[in-house]
This record gives C-alpha cells, structure tokens and sequence, in this order.
C-alpha cells in the first residue's frame, strides 16, 4: 500500500511537468513547420520567377503558400492546441479576418510575423526577416 501510494505521489508530481514539455515541444513543432513553409514559399519565387501568395487565416488557423499558375500550394494546419493570436505588420481588418502577403520574384521581401501560442500561454513570434529573407523564429515567454 505504501509503494502504491508512493508511485501515485511521484505521479501526480510529475504530470504537470510532463505535459508542459510536450505542449513546448508541439509549439516548437509548429514554429518549425510555419518557418518551412514561409521558406519553401520564399525558395517557388525566387528559383521559379513566380509570385507566391501566402494567406495566413486565424479563423481556420492554417497558412496556405500557392503560386499564380495553382501549380504550386502548400497547406498547413495548425494543431488544435495552437493559435494563431497576432500578425504583424498590423492591418485595419478584423483579428480574424485572412491576411494575404504576396512574395514577388526579385522583389522586397515583406516582413511577415506570426505570433503563435498554445494552451499554457507560451508565445512564439515566427516570421521573415525583411533585411535577409530569412524565416526566423523566437520565443516570447
């Protein structure tokens, strides 16, 4: 009866750890995959000389990356335990309303910035970096 009540303590002092680390791994994950596509998106206009919209969504909480022609189109959806809470730069539109940013071959690339967050409040700011075209990713909290 002791051990029993023992392994219960250690469960129970262990769990909130647990799944505290796994909801950063899935925040880690998902910066990863935005990070990926933005990247893959950047490298269609670029290498191919075609412009890319990509449409960012709250409301469905999913990127989606396609060409001009509809030959090229990614989509990524987010997983339940992750949100889409701000896109930078600012637009006078509804928070959840789509927001489109075009990737012009040759062009100046926009500095696009998605701020996700999962369930315990941790933040992660994922986006482009307008000087290099780089996507990059950093935490928040």
């Amino acid at each position: 009866m002791i051990v029993v009540t023992i392994v219960a303590l250690l469960a129970g002092l262990t769990y909130p750890s647990l799944t505290s680390g796994i909801d950063s791994l899935r925040l880690r994950s998902t910066s990863d995959s935005i990070m990926a596509l933005l990247n893959t998106a950047l490298d269609r206009a670029d290498r191919r000389q075609q412009a890319v919209e990509i449409v960012i969504s709250p409301k469905e909480n999913s990127l989606v990356a396609r060409s001009a022609d509809a030959v090229f189109m990614r989509r990524l959806e987010l997983a339940d335990s992750i949100q889409i809470t701000k896109i930078t730069p600012p637009a006078e539109v509804s928070a959840d309303e789509p927001r489109t940013f075009l990737l012009y071959p040759g062009g100046s690339v926009p500095g696009i910035g998605i701020e996700i967050s999962n369930k315990s409040g941790r933040k992660r700011m994922v986006g482009i970096d307008p000087i290099t075209g780089v996507p990059r990713a950093e935490f928040e909290k």
